[in-house]
């Protein structure tokens, strides 16, 4: 036969309260009037000692029915016959004892089981608690540690059913929270303390400063006294109900700081005072009261000293013992013990009393079955010292803990303070609230940091480093075009098409519009030599005015000199409509009115140039060919090539003008306000136009350079017109090539250059002689020159 199971250890003086805490609830339900008045509940204590097999064996026990329950004077009519189980406080021993009493409809109602897997109703059928279930409680714990921003923690936990079940469920909203645990380690306090060690040289080695301990409060003990050997660096601790408010852990400092949710404080008026009024009659007939009494005060009971140990003489006095059994300054389990014991209470009292006449009557003599008194207590509603009572459809009281914190006084003494509250009941969102002041590890008053990378600032994004969890990236800036505004973003978002992304690219800014001002200095430059040309070709025409009557003046046709001068005065002026901010209409101007301009201005020239050729075939003899090109000819002629750059101007404003567009292509950073061509075709077909006149004339002059004309007008024709071609080949690539307003600026330089190419080349010569050389503007020097 195997040897029965049997306790070891020292007497828990936390679990010896509780006990105690449910004879004290008994007792005042039986001295009642209003619940099961003239009814005496029995009861039976049985230690599990938290072992399994123990527990086991005493859930058999309890459901024989073949031993008496304890009673107190008067014989138990249902003498034998359980009707419910308060305990256990372990989840795995409660799991064992569930299994077995569920078979007989025995109830069990746990103060401190909150495994959630005991929520499964298939599997347990009879079990209920009135602490809630670990489900709550771990993701409470997520979003406690999401509040407080921490992403990289570690985690331990006991290697039971209770440590396991809560790791799962808290990894679980964990993931869902967006928190990486860097390790997760499982021990128990039976393990070797090789094992022990191998957990607490992880939590030393480990960058996470925030661990997350899900433990049961006695593996608690053994893993923080190895830790005291050689403690770690600084580390915020994040504690399950279980040891967290355990007031016998309080003296590891390793722990100072640490924060997580406790079960309700709660005042059970009376108890104190029945924990502490023990007689020593009373702890001699209990032997769980003798060594709990021989292990506190250090002495021996009775005659069962041994020779040299001291014997207990009396005077021993509980009041001023330090002990867990003695601390009742925060009932918190003790209270969960107290409803427990009142909620089987008020299910017997709901199967067997009934109220008539505003008076309660008990069937003392009714056979109670445990099936009816697990029927009631699923429907049980009460109140009892301010605490509510209830269940819901797994057996589950509603969730709400409060959040404590682990202070160090002045004198170095930790306390238990309170700091806040979760509630289950409430919105989401609105479950979880802070209002006192934290203290963290260390005695610091600033929250830790816990991440495995710091947080990416706005303006770059997160590129998770290949092999590790989700929290480790790196910090990427964003790129071009592109802005996050939010610190940790995953992704760039990618601005509007006008807007663009300041230095930090955090926001999206209007795009700078670019165009040539009138307030630019190169604007400024263009427009003073476009002025100053138009003002050069008025003075011309002034001096050509004021000598009109003059050889020089009447020899070089002086009727196509003026209209020149005026279309060179306008070809300086059109190259203002191409300063400034461009819209429809100054796109449609600037373009027809160089075009039919310059057209103007090449006529003029080609007209002369035909002047010269003719003038010359005229003074051979027998020629009259002067008479098909006279003054008449001369302007049908300029008036023909113009029009017909009015006709191609106006079929292009007609089919397809050019209008103001934002360039938004060639800078990405900036947007270029300029004019659209409309037609490419009608854009070329006016500049094509221009250089055929051009050339057409270049070639004429160049036939009649050497002609003896007056004053040698075809060499400077040629040579104008020589400067004007280049320019506008050289326009061509430099137009196509140029960026942004510069593409205005080349068109500009080349019309002004052409311009003062032609006024300088045609008339400087000429105003010259009118001005500084009057004695060659006579007619014996013309006809003394013609005759070299």
């Amino acid at each position: 036969m195997p040897e029965p199971p049997r306790c070891t250890g020292s007497v828990n003086g936390r679990e010896l309260r509780f006990s105690r805490a449910m004879i004290f609830a008994i007792e005042e339900i039986n001295n009642s009037t209003d619940l099961l008045p003239g009814i005496r509940l029995g009861y039976e204590i049985h230690d599990t000692c938290a072992s399994v097999p123990v527990a086991v064996k005493v859930a058999f026990h309890l459901s024989s029915g073949q031993d008496r329950v304890f009673h107190t004077g008067e014989n138990c009519s249902s003498s034998g016959m359980v009707m419910g189980v308060v305990g256990e406080s372990g989840s795995t021993p409660s799991i064992s004892i569930s299994r077995i009493i569920g078979s007989f409809n025995i109830p069990q109602v746990s103060h401190f089981a909150t495994c959630a897997c005991l929520s499964d109703k298939q599997q347990y059928p009879t079990f209920f608690r009135t602490i809630p279930s670990d489900q709550f409680q771990a993701e409470a714990l997520a979003k406690l540690v999401k509040h407080f921003g921490w992403t990289w923690i570690g985690a331990v936990r006991s290697d039971s059913d209770y440590g396991n079940n809560g790791m799962a469920s808290f990894l679980e909203a964990a993931h869902r929270e967006g928190i990486c645990v860097e390790y997760s380690e499982s021990f128990y306090r039976t393990n070797p303390r090789s094992k022990i060690k191998r957990v607490a040289d992880v939590i030393r080695r480990s960058t996470a400063v925030v661990i997350l301990a899900f433990t049961a409060s006695g593996d608690m003990r053994v893993l923080l006294e190895e830790l005291a050997r050689d403690p770690p660096p600084p580390r915020q601790w994040i504690g399950s109900e279980d040891w967290v408010t355990d007031p016998h852990l309080l003296r590891f400092s390793v722990c100072a700081g640490a924060i997580g949710f406790g079960i309700r404080k709660s005042v059970i008026p009376g108890l104190r005072d029945f924990l502490l009024d023990l007689s020593p009659s009373e702890v001699a007939a209990s032997p769980l009261l003798t060594e709990f009494w021989e292990d506190a005060f250090n002495c021996r009971l009775g005659k069962s000293a041994a020779a040299g140990e001291n014997v207990c003489d009396g005077t021993e006095d509980i009041k001023m013992l330090q002990s867990p059994y003695t601390e009742t300054s925060q009932l918190r389990i003790t209270n969960m013990v107290y409803k427990a014991v009142y909620a089987i209470a008020h299910a017997i009292h709901n199967a067997v009393c009934q109220e008539t006449n505003f008076t309660t009557q008990c069937d003392k003599h009714s056979r109670l079955e445990s099936k009816q008194v697990l029927t009631e207590l699923k429907k049980v509603n009460f109140s009892q010292n301010g605490y509510d009572v209830s269940f819901d459809a797994n057996g589950e009281p509603v969730a709400f803990y409060e959040l404590v914190n682990w202070q160090k006084t002045e004198d170095g003494v930790i306390q238990l303070v309170t700091v806040g509250y979760y509630d289950a009941s409430l919105q989401m969102g609105q479950e979880f609230r802070i209002n006192r002041n934290l203290s963290w590890v260390e005695g610091g008053t600033q929250v830790p940091v816990s991440v495995c990378t710091e947080s990416c600032p706005p303006g770059t994004r997160k590129v998770l480093q290949k092999g590790k969890p989700i929290c480790c990236y790196d910090c990427i800036p964003c790129p071009e075009g592109e802005i996050s505004n939010a610190t940790d973003a995953d992704d760039c978002i990618s601005c509007p098409r006008e807007f663009w992304p300041n230095a930090e690219r955090n926001i999206c800014f209007p795009k700078p519009v670019e165009f040539l001002s009138f307030d630019e200095v190169l604007s400024i430059i263009l427009a003073v030599f476009s002025v100053g040309g138009a003002c050069l070709a008025i003075i011309t025409t002034a001096v050509f005015c004021c000598h009109r009557t003059t050889p020089i003046v009447r020899a070089n046709n002086s009727e196509l000199s003026f209209l020149l001068l005026f279309s060179l005065t306008l070809c300086f002026l059109c190259s203002l409509t191409f300063i400034g901010e461009p819209s429809d209409w100054s796109c449609m101007l600037r373009h027809t009115a160089f075009g039919i301009t310059f057209v103007l201005c090449i006529s003029c020239v080609l007209g002369k140039t035909i002047v010269v050729l003719i003038a010359f075939k005229a003074t051979l003899p027998g020629n009259n060919v002067m008479k098909w090109f006279g003054p008449p000819q001369q302007r049908m002629t300029v008036v023909f090539f113009t029009f017909i750059q009015v006709l191609i101007c106006t079929v292009w404003l007609v089919l397809s003008p050019p209008f103001a567009m934002k360039n938004l292509t060639t800078y990405k950073e900036k947007i270029i306000l300029e004019c659209a061509l409309g037609s490419a075709i009608g854009f070329w077909a006016v500049l094509g136009y221009i250089g055929l006149l051009a050339v057409f004339c270049f070639v004429l002059a160049v036939l009649a350079r050497k002609l003896p004309d007056n004053f040698n007008e075809a060499k400077l024709i040629t040579f104008s017109m020589l400067i004007f071609c280049a320019v506008w080949i050289t326009f061509i690539p430099a137009y196509v090539s140029s960026p942004g307003k510069f593409t205005v600026a080349v068109e500009i330089f080349a019309i002004l250059a052409s311009s003062f190419a032609l006024i300088l080349c045609i008339f400087a010569p000429k105003c010259f002689i009118i001005l500084f050389q009057p004695e060659k503007n006579t007619k014996k020097y013309l006809m003394n020159r013609n005759k070299l």
